[in-house]
C-alpha cells in the first residue's frame, strides 16, 4: 500500500505558531516595560518554614483520586506550616492557559506535567525558572538522581517504565519483547491508545526505533502502526485496564505501575518491560515570573514532592517510582522486584520532545488516518 503523507499546513500548527507570536509579543512588550517588577527580584529559600502572610498558590495538578492523595498527604499540612492557600485547578490542559496570559502573567504558580505538554509550553516562552535555580533553592533536589533534571525545564519527582500488560491466562508463551506485540496471535486482540495520549506517542516512537533506523525514522514508525491492524485504540489508561479486565485486549501498551495493580487484584496479567527503557514521568515545574512570594513558596512545595517519604508514600497509592536517592521503594514496588539503586537507573531514556512537537502535525494525522482504516 502506498501511503500519502500530509504536508499542507494544519489547524494545530496554526494555532502553534500563533501562540509562540503572541507570547513573544508579551514577553517583549513586559520586559522593556516591568524590567522593576516584583518578579525580577532574586528570591532565595534556606529550606526552613515561613508565615507566608495568608498568600494564595495556584497549582495545576490532577484531579480526582490523586487530587484526595496530594491534599492529604502534602497540602492540607503545607497550608498550615506556612500560612497559605493552595488553589487546587485540575482542569487540564495547561498549555492554553498559560498562553492565555503569557510569561510574566502565569497562569499557575506550579504544575505537574507529563514531558510533551510541558515541553510545547517552554517552547511558546519563558515561563519557567532555570532548573540551577530551583536546584540551589530546593534542599532535596541534592540527593535525587541526575535524570531528574534531564529534561532541562522541569524537576521529575515520580516515573514508571513503559511496558505492556499482557493476559497470563490467555496468552502461552508469554510475549518475549517489544516486538512481539506485532505477532499474528495478537491480530484483533492487542492495543494501543489514541494520538494525544502520551502512551501512544511513546509507543509510536520505541516503535520507529525498533523497527528503523533509530527514534526518528517516521516511516518506519507508520509501518509499525500499519502492520499492527487490526488493533483496539483506547483513550486512556483506565479503560485499557478495563479491556484487559474483559478479556478483550490479550496484549496492550501500558505502563508498569497499572500492571502492578491489577496483578495486586488479583487480575491475571504480567507486565513485558519494554527494553529500550522509556519513562513515564510526574515531572513539576515553578513559574519564571511568579510574584517574590509565590516563587519562595514554589520552592518550599517542591521540596515537599522531592521529600523520600512523600515520594515513598506515592509509590504505595499509585505504584510510581521515587527519583531522590534515599527514598525507600514502597513495598508494593519492591515486590515486584523494583529498586531505587544507581544500577536501576541505568539506560532509562526519555525520547526528544522537541523533535517529536516539530513532526507531531505528520505523526498525529497519518496515525489517525492508519488508525481509522
Amino acid at each position: 500500500m502506498t501511503r500519502k503523507r500530509i504536508s499542507k499546513p494544519s489547524r494545530r500548527t496554526v494555532l502553534k505558531g500563533l501562540a509562540a507570536g503572541g507570547a513573544a509579543a508579551a514577553s517583549t512588550q513586559f520586559g522593556l516595560f516591568n524590567i522593576n517588577h516584583a518578579w525580577s527580584q532574586d528570591v532565595h529559600w534556606d529550606g526552613e518554614p515561613f508565615d507566608a502572610g495568608g498568600a494564595t498558590f495556584i497549582l495545576g495538578e490532577w484531579g480526582g483520586f490523586w487530587e484526595e492523595f496530594v491534599r492529604g498527604a502534602q497540602l492540607d499540612e503545607f497550608e498550615k506550616t506556612y500560612n497559605c492557600t493552595i488553589a487546587y485547578d485540575s482542569s487540564w490542559p495547561w498549555f492554553p492557559k498559560y498562553v492565555a496570559g503569557g510569561p510574566q502573567d502565569p497562569a499557575f504558580h506550579m504544575c505537574n506535567w507529563n514531558l510533551p505538554e510541558m515541553m510545547k509550553t517552554a517552547r511558546a516562552g519563558d515561563y519557567f525558572l532555570p532548573i540551577d535555580d530551583i536546584k540551589a533553592n530546593v534542599p532535596h533536589a541534592a540527593d535525587c538522581w541526575d535524570f531528574a533534571f534531564g529534561n532541562g525545564i522541569g524537576v521529575t519527582w515520580a516515573f514508571g517504565q513503559y511496558a505492556y500488560v499482557y493476559r497470563t491466562d490467555l496468552v502461552d508463551p508469554a510475549p518475549a519483547d517489544f516486538k512481539s506485540f506485532w505477532e499474528e496471535r495478537f491480530a484483533g486482540n492487542r492495543a494501543t491508545y489514541i494520538t494525544s495520549n502520551t502512551l501512544q506517542m511513546v509507543f509510536f516512537i520505541t516503535a520507529s526505533a525498533a523497527w528503523g533506523e533509530g527514534p526518528e525514522d517516521l516511516d518506519a514508525g507508520f509501518d509499525a502502526m500499519e502492520r499492527a491492524m487490526p488493533m483496539k485504540i483506547s483513550d486512556f489508561t483506565g479503560n485499557m485496564q478495563t479491556l484487559v479486565e474483559r478479556g478483550e485486549v490479550h496484549l496492550g501498551v501500558q505502563w508498569e505501575g497499572e500492571v502492578y495493580l491489577q496483578m495486586d487484584k488479583g487480575i491475571s496479567v504480567g507486565p513485558v518491560i519494554w527494553d529500550a527503557k522509556p519513562i513515564l514521568t510526574q515531572t513539576k515545574t515553578i513559574s519564571r515570573y511568579a510574584e517574590p512570594m509565590q516563587k519562595k513558596l514554589g520552592y518550599a512545595l517542591m521540596n515537599e514532592a522531592l521529600d523520600p517519604g512523600y515520594q515513598s508514600k506515592a509509590g504505595s497509592i499509585f505504584y510510581l517510582r521515587p527519583t531522590n536517592g534515599k527514598a525507600e521503594v514502597s513495598e508494593n514496588l519492591a515486590s515486584k522486584g523494583v529498586a531505587n539503586t544507581a544500577g536501576a537507573m541505568e539506560g532509562l531514556w526519555i525520547p526528544d520532545w522537541n523533535w517529536y512537537l516539530d513532526n507531531e502535525d505528520d505523526i498525529v494525522e497519518t496515525t489517525n488516518e492508519i488508525f481509522g482504516g
